[in-house]
C-alpha cells in the first residue's frame, strides 16, 4: 500500500507561482511513475504531468507545457509540481497519483490515463485570482 499526501496549494494571483508537493509513504519501492491531475468545479479530471520515479523523465499536458515543471526527490519519496505563470483557468483541486504499471517509456501513452494509476492522494486546492 502507498499513501500519498499533497501540500502546497493556496490562493495566488494570476501570473504568480506555487509549488505543490506529494509525499509518498508505505511500499514506495513498488512505484514506477507518478502523475499529477486536476479537477475544476463541474469539469472532468484532467491530466497535468507525469514523471518517472526511476529516472525523472517527464511528460506534460499541452495546457501546462512551458509553465509547469515536475521533479522528484527519491531520498524524500516526494514529487513536486512547480507551477509558474499561473492563470485563472488553472484553478482546480490538484491530485497526485502513483503507478506500479508503467515507467519512463510509457509516460506519454499511459501517463495521461487515470486508470493506469494505483494510488491517489486526497488533493490540494489551487485558486488563481484574476
Amino acid at each position: 500500500q502507498v499513501l500519498l499526501v499533497e501540500s502546497g496549494g493556496g490562493l495566488v494571483q494570476a501570473g504568480g507561482s506555487l509549488r505543490l508537493s506529494c509525499a509518498a509513504s508505505g511500499s514506495t519501492f513498488s512505484i514506477y511513475a507518478m502523475g499529477w491531475f486536476r479537477q475544476a468545479p463541474e469539469k472532468e479530471r484532467e491530466f497535468v504531468a507525469a514523471i518517472s520515479w526511476t529516472d525523472g523523465r517527464t511528460y506534460y499536458a499541452d495546457a501546462v507545457k512551458g509553465r509547469f515543471t515536475s521533479s522528484r526527490d527519491n531520498a524524500k519519496n516526494t514529487v513536486y509540481l512547480q507551477m509558474n505563470s499561473l492563470k485563472p483557468e488553472d484553478t482546480a483541486i490538484y491530485y497526485c497519483a502513483a503507478s506500479r504499471l508503467f515507467s519512463a517509456p510509457g509516460l506519454a501513452t499511459r501517463g495521461p490515463v487515470a486508470s493506469n494509476y494505483d494510488y491517489w492522494g486526497r488533493g490540494t486546492q489551487v485558486t488563481v485570482s484574476s
